[in-house]
Parts: structure tokens; sequence; C-alpha cells
């Protein structure tokens, strides 16, 4: 699922002309009063005066309801969210000059004037956002599911500490060599999906700024066994860290350092 944020007057003028243009199931997730017309969004969630997301009660973060969303959609229309959900962002208006925390995705006076077939350009460009249940579903749909009777899972997350006396790492930052990268895992899958009793095998690694106890990396497994399932996991992970061309920065309390130079 790709998440974006529009914000500026004429938002939902904008997020209407979108709309059609948008291919598979979209959410839009909105501040109460941001949108009048809910015409062509599949589903709306809307965030109360308190901050808690009514349409999944209350104290629900933002992460929480794209988390819970993303199976089940391709696109999420965030409106009316601040600048420090740090989601691609298109800005009308101008908004952007007084927020540089911005993630901006693209900017127009207005809504009337801003080009949709540009934000849909940049939309392809925005990495999908998937949790473990995305794939979860994605293996349960597989034309061979029907011969499977396990599906083993890997995640892996931001460890804040090693051991006691460590200095805490408050974040890591992931960077992909473009292209290969992907080239690569869906290489891994391929060739453990020749594996006799593994049915189907979705592995996604995050890239950007992940902060401490966020999850990082998934690799789901379809397999006939719980035996063959394990097995794949484990060695889908260790070739995902061994052949993957991922580069890792780690941000502690008291240092930043790319982990490769260490």
């Amino acid at each position: 699922m790709r998440v974006f944020a529009i914000v500026g007057p004429g938002s939902d003028d904008l997020r209407a002309r979108l709309l059609p243009r948008l291919d598979g199931p979209v959410v839009t997730v909105e501040a109460s009063g941001t949108v009048g017309d809910d015409d062509g969004a599949s589903d709306t969630y809307r965030v109360g005066a308190d901050g808690s997301w009514a349409a999944r009660g209350t104290g629900r973060s933002l992460d929480a309801v794209i988390d819970d969303v993303a199976p089940r959609y391709a696109y999420a229309v965030c409106l009316g969210v601040g600048a420090d959900a740090a989601l691609p962002t298109v800005v009308l208006g101008g908004e952007a000059d007084t927020d540089e925390h911005r993630n901006v995705l693209y900017e127009a006076p207005d809504a009337e004037t801003a080009a949709v077939e540009t934000v849909l350009d940049a939309l392809a460009d925005v990495e999908p956002h998937v949790t473990l249940e995305t794939l979860v579903d994605r293996v349960k749909s597989s034309p061979r599911a029907d011969r499977a009777g396990a599906i083993a899972t890997f995640t892996g997350r931001v460890r804040a500490k090693d051991g006691a006396d460590d200095p805490r790492t408050t974040a890591l930052e992931f960077e992909k060599y473009e292209g290969v990268a992907e080239e690569r895992m869906a290489t891994i899958c391929r060739e453990l999906e020749e594996r006799e009793g593994v049915l189907d095998v979705e592995m996604h690694h995050r890239t950007g700024l992940i902060p401490d106890g966020d999850d990082i990396v998934f690799v789901v497994v379809l397999a006939g066994h719980r035996e063959e399932g394990f097995r794949t996991v484990e060695d889908g992970i260790n070739r995902l860290k061994d052949e993957v061309p991922l580069f890792k920065k780690e941000v502690t309390v008291e240092d930043t350092f790319w982990r490769h130079t260490r």
C-alpha cells in the first residue's frame, strides 16, 4: 500500500481528482471535519479531537491505523495530518514554506493547477508500506495454498541494546542499491520456492529511518509442513542479510555511524 498526504486549501478537491486515477482500493485517513464528501474512496477513517482514531477505537496512532489497513488497500490518502507524520506529501498553497520538516512529494499553488499526472508519476516512486500481515495475506492467496499446512514467519526489529551497558540505539537508517536489492530478493524467493515442500516465499526490507522497537524486515514462507517452513525462513533471512545490497546507519545516544565502516 502506498501512503501519502495532501495538505493545504483544496486538499479534498485534489483528492477527488486523484481517486479515479488510482489503481486499486483506496482508504482515506483524515482529521475530523477535513473531508465533506467520501465519494470514490473505498473507506474513510477519522481522527477525533483528542487525537484518537474514532473508526478503530480510542488510543490509536496514525501509524497503527496505517498498519491495520495496509493489507486491504492499494493506497491510503491522509488529509489534515501534521508534518510529524513524515509522510510523502502533496503540498497546496505553499504550506511547505512554513514547515521545513515536510517530506514534500509535489507542490502546487492550488488544487486547480495541481497536475494529476505529475502526482501519479511521483507516487509510483513511493515505497509501499508493507506489514507482516500484508505478506501473510499474499501467501494465503497463492494458487498452491490448498497444499499448505504451515505458514512460517520471521520479523526483524530495531534492537535498542545488545547489552545492559551499551549506549541506546535510537534508530537505524537503511539505504538500498536501487533496482539491484529488489531483483536480488526476488531471486532468493524464487530459488527458495524450488525446494521440495515450499510453496510460496515473500520477503520485504524497509528503508529510511526506523526508530527502535519498530519492524525492519519480514520473511514469510508457505509450506506443506512446519519443518520446511522453519528451515526456509531461517535460510531466507540469512541469505537476505548476506546477499542483498542494503546499507545500515546506526543512530545511538552517543554517536551516528555506518555499520559497514566498523
